[in-house]
């Protein structure tokens, strides 16, 4: 038997699969200070044109958070570059002084919605960057040929917004749970949320270009997978990380099932694997053929409100089958004896491309204890045994 846990992690080494699929550092600098630079106007011309434009009855300053992938590590380098790009997903916030029962005013969606991407229009015009009006839910600024940043625009009662300091400090002190905010290029004095004030903005809507809000909290799911991931261990991020590379691989053009999905349907019940990623994976990706298949919900996000499974019928299938296929070559390339390394790498390499590295040293012998060990216990109907009689 083969351990192939090396291909996927191993000691940091640049071939190693963890590595290779990270975005560089020179790519996270470039997003880092292009997000700024998008905070930075906003906060100006939101400010400027909160009581005018916006008709509250004081002048407000909007607040900004990082999204997504990023804020999840999740993130990962896309496979097929161009057509594929990477994503940063960055909130703006709006602190509203006229919030009613049903929440803000419906005619401030739309009006809040043109007013930022006007500004961003002037903002990609002198940057050279190209302003994408295609997204209903938010603006989308391409800052380069192989990523874009994503705005989507949502308001809550500014009363929260007043009440997020102190609380919020406390909070993240006494549980530890504080954002690396030098990763995100985060800056609390420039109006972005700490990962603590988040959970004291309960009243969330979402304005879109159709000028309609629409109720929202794209924290919740952010929460739940990282108390997933404290449950877990980071090898649960990981193996997400491993199937959206491997999403991303087999579905060149977009499609498949999404990042949020795929978070989803493996934390639900995903089994660590203790210095093999390998095994967890090949765990993952059985557990994502099956919750494909059918609805994705998760009580603990929404009440199992939202099908997080955005794939038709069809398309469900078809994905639901490439990730049994993905299992079944991970658990067949293990099988193989030492003199059979060159093909057990070969099938990695069709279900992952040219990413994983081609050194062999990379796969190891297992002898299959540690294989045992590492394989989830199944409950076992006891015999039946019939009435006996002693004498």
């Amino acid at each position: 038997m083969l351990k192939l846990h090396k291909l996927f992690l191993n000691d940091k080494n640049s071939e190693s699969f963890d590595e290779v699929i990270a975005p560089s550092s020179v790519q996270r600098k470039v997003l880092v200070d292009a997000k700024n630079d998008i905070r930075d106007h906003l906060r100006r011309t939101i400010r400027a044109a909160s009581v005018a434009i916006l008709e509250m009855d004081r002048t407000i300053e909007p607040r900004f958070r990082t999204q997504g992938s990023w804020a999840y590590r999740t993130c990962v380098q896309p496979a097929h570059l161009p057509p594929q790009e990477i994503d940063w997903d960055f909130g703006v916030y709006l602190p509203v002084t006229v919030w009613n029962e049903q929440g803000p005013p419906i005619a401030m969606a739309k009006k809040y919605f043109d007013l930022v991407e006007s500004a961003l229009a002037g903002l990609c015009k002198g940057k050279k960057w190209t302003l994408d009006r295609s997204k209903s839910s938010c603006v989308r600024v391409r800052i380069a040929s192989w990523a874009h940043i994503d705005i989507p625009l949502y308001a809550a009662p500014e009363e929260e917004f007043l009440q997020i300091a102190e609380k919020a400090l406390a909070v993240a002190t006494a549980s530890g749970r504080f954002r690396e905010s030098v990763y995100l290029g985060e800056s609390k004095d420039e109006g972005e949320l700490t990962e603590g004030a988040w959970d004291f903005l309960d009243d969330i809507h979402m304005a879109t270009r159709s000028g309609v809000w629409v109720k929202s909290d794209p924290e919740d799911v952010s929460l739940w997978f990282t108390a997933r991931v404290e449950q877990h261990g980071e090898q649960l991020r990981r193996v997400c990380r491993y199937l959206k590379a491997w999403r991303d691989y087999h579905w060149r053009d977009g499609g498949g099932p999404t990042s949020v999905s795929i978070m989803i349907a493996v934390a639900q019940s995903f089994t660590p694997a203790p210095r093999r990623d390998d095994i967890a994976l090949e765990h993952g990706a059985t557990i994502l053929s099956k919750a494909l298949r059918g609805d994705i919900r998760e009580y603990g996000i929404d009440e199992c409100k939202d099908d997080f499974n955005r794939l038709d019928a069809a398309q469900r299938v078809t994905a639901a089958e490439l990730a049994k296929e993905l299992a079944n070559r991970l658990h067949m390339a293990r099988q193989y004896g030492v003199h059979l390394i060159p093909d057990a790498l070969r099938i990695v390499k069709a279900q992952f491309g040219p990413r994983i590295s081609d050194d062999i040293s990379f796969i190891e012998l297992d002898s299959g204890a540690e294989t045992v060990r590492q394989t989830p216990a199944t409950a076992v109907v006891p015999p039946l045994v019939g009435a006996t009689q002693a004498g």
